[in-house]
Formats: structure tokens, C-alpha cells, sequence
């Protein structure tokens, strides 16, 4: 087009462009100014770490964006990490627990010393699983996720009982969801046998706890079995276990809910007394750890079972 001047010549058969020419020149002398001024406040630096233009054009906005939100993520999951950690130390302080950190290793090597010990001198708890047959799979698989729960508290335990599981054969349905449900079930510090409770312990020492009896559980001693009936019943078929003990003629007893807690009114006007085995074994837990009944039954029977400690209730 007339008017316009062509930036574009050849010199000795090259072709030259001005604009482009200008541009690298005034590139280099930018790179060039800011290494001359770190040279003058003689900061020494790698010749990587000069800025290029050339990767700066190619690096979006939207990646360093991304990067700086990762690193303040980071940065906030480290901090919170250490709150964390400060804030257990001063829980433990506060509680005068002044013992020191443990490894896992060291945990686990300590929780397994007062499991074994448990099972030497401790108080016997057995779940009963004869009664499996009543129930379908999937009353099952929540059992078998009961016992897992039962034996993460057992474990957890300061004073923990010695643990049984009686007429568990390999073959049933419940033993193989025990070990598709619950990792290291194998190796569980619990006694499991095919033998009924009725080979293993005299009658003389058994309380089968169901919540059908008449007599309230006042203690928990150390020298007697405690049988708690593998029952998971969605269908709501009751007396099982108590029909059970009773044909067997053993000592029954229940919880003492209705000595320390009181009905509490719901849209659904419900209250049950029929609890998961490892509620039942939270309850015995605290208690034989606190001897208080009220706290060990208000801290484990869910408020949807539709009773609260009385205003009575004693300590």
C-alpha cells in the first residue's frame, strides 16, 4: 500500500525485519540491566534464575494461580497440623498426663501386653453365637461389624475384659464376614471356638445378660462370665435370649436403665431397651472403670432408644 514504509529489506541476501530486530534489542537489554544490577549489589546468582521473558510469556496466569493456591493450602494444612499437635499437649497437661509420646510400634506393643494380661486375670466376657441361625445375612454382616467395634473398644481399654466368641465354626456365614468385614480378625486377642459357653465355664459362674430379666446387674466382679447373645433381630422376635438362658437355667440379669434413667417423651412416644453388643460392653467398660452407673449409661445408650438419666439418678 502507498504511504506505508516495508520494515522488511534484505542485506547481503538476508532478509532483515526492523520491528522484530527492535524488539529482541530491547530484550536483551532489559536482561541485561538486571543482571548489571545484581552484579552491583553483588548478589551471586545462578544464570537460570535471571527471569525469561520468553518462559514468563509462555507461563499462564491460570497456572501460577493454581500453584500459589497449592502452596497456601499447603502451607495451611501445616499449620494446622501443628495446632494440633500443640493443642493435645496442653490436653494432656491440663489432665496431668505428663507421659511422653509413643510410637505406634510402642503403642501397639503395650496395648497387646494389657490384652494378654486381660486374658490372664481379667473379667470374661463371651458373646454367644449360637443363635445365627435366626438371623438373615444381613443381620449378619451387623453383627460381625459389632464385633469389630466391640473389639476397637476392648482394646482402647484401660481395664479390658478377656473376650470370647463360642459355637463359631469356620464354615458359618458370620466367621466369613468377620473376615471380609474386619481386618485382622485373625489375629483379634479373642478367644474363638466351635464349643458352647456350656463346655467352657461352670453355671455357678455365669450371669447371661439380656434385657428381658428381672433382676438388675449391680456389679461387675471380676470372677464371673458375662454372656451377651450374638443377636442382631431387625424383625423384632423377642425373649430370644432370655427363653435361651432360661432353658438353660443360668443367672440372667439386664442393665440398669430403669433404676437410673427415665422415659423421655419423642414425636414417636418410642423407648427400647434393646441394644447393639458393643453398647452393652461400652456400658460395662465405663462402669468398671468409673463404678458409676448413671455416667457409663448416659454416655452409651443413643438418645434415640428414647430414655435420659433421671433427675434422681444416683451417681
Amino acid at each position: 500500500m502507498e504511504g506505508q514504509i516495508d520494515p522488511t529489506f534484505e542485506i547481503n541476501g538476508v532478509q532483515t525485519n526492523l520491528e522484530e530486530d527492535s524488539c529482541v534489542q530491547q530484550r536483551k537489554l532489559m536482561e541485561s540491566s538486571i543482571t548489571d544490577g545484581l552484579d552491583l549489589l553483588n548478589i551471586d546468582v545462578e544464570v537460570d534464575t535471571v527471569p525469561s521473558f520468553r518462559e514468563d510469556a509462555s507461563c499462564s496466569k491460570n497456572v501460577l494461580r493454581k500453584q500459589r493456591n497449592w502452596e497456601r493450602r499447603l502451607e495451611a494444612k501445616k499449620s494446622k497440623r501443628k495446632e494440633e499437635k500443640q493443642r493435645r499437649k496442653l490436653n494432656r497437661s491440663e489432665r496431668g498426663d505428663l507421659e511422653p509420646e509413643f510410637s505406634k510400634r510402642v503403642v501397639k506393643a503395650i496395648t497387646r501386653e494389657r490384652l494378654e494380661e486381660a486374658r490372664a486375670v481379667g473379667p470374661r466376657l463371651c458373646v454367644d453365637m449360637s443363635m445365627t441361625d435366626c438371623m438373615s445375612p444381613k443381620e449378619i454382616s451387623r453383627l460381625a461389624g459389632q464385633i469389630r467395634r466391640l473389639y476397637g473398644s476392648n482394646r482402647k481399654a484401660p481395664q479390658p475384659f478377656h473376650l470370647f466368641l463360642t459355637n463359631m465354626t469356620e464354615d458359618s456365614l458370620v466367621y466369613k464376614e468377620c473376615l471380609r468385614m474386619n481386618d485382622g480378625f485373625l489375629h483379634y486377642l479373642i478367644d474363638v471356638t466351635e464349643k458352647s459357653w456350656l463346655e467352657l465355664f461352670t453355671l455357678d459362674d455365669v450371669i447371661y445378660l439380656t434385657p428381658d430379666a428381672n433382676e438388675a446387674l449391680e456389679q461387675v466382679e471380676g470372677d464371673t462370665v458375662y454372656i451377651l447373645g450374638g443377636l442382631v433381630d431387625e424383625s423384632i422376635q423377642k425373649k430370644l435370649s432370655y427363653t435361651r438362658a432360661k432353658e438353660l437355667g443360668v443367672r440372667m440379669a439386664r442393665l440398669p436403665i430403669d433404676e437410673y434413667m427415665v422415659k423421655k417423651s419423642n414425636p414417636k412416644n418410642f423407648h427400647s431397651k434393646i441394644l447393639a453388643i458393643n453398647q452393652v460392653f461400652d456400658i460395662l467398660l465405663m462402669f468398671r472403670e468409673t463404678g458409676s452407673w448413671t455416667q457409663a449409661l448416659s454416655a452409651n445408650i443413643p438418645p434415640g432408644k428414647g430414655y435420659m438419666v433421671g433427675l434422681n439418678a444416683p451417681l
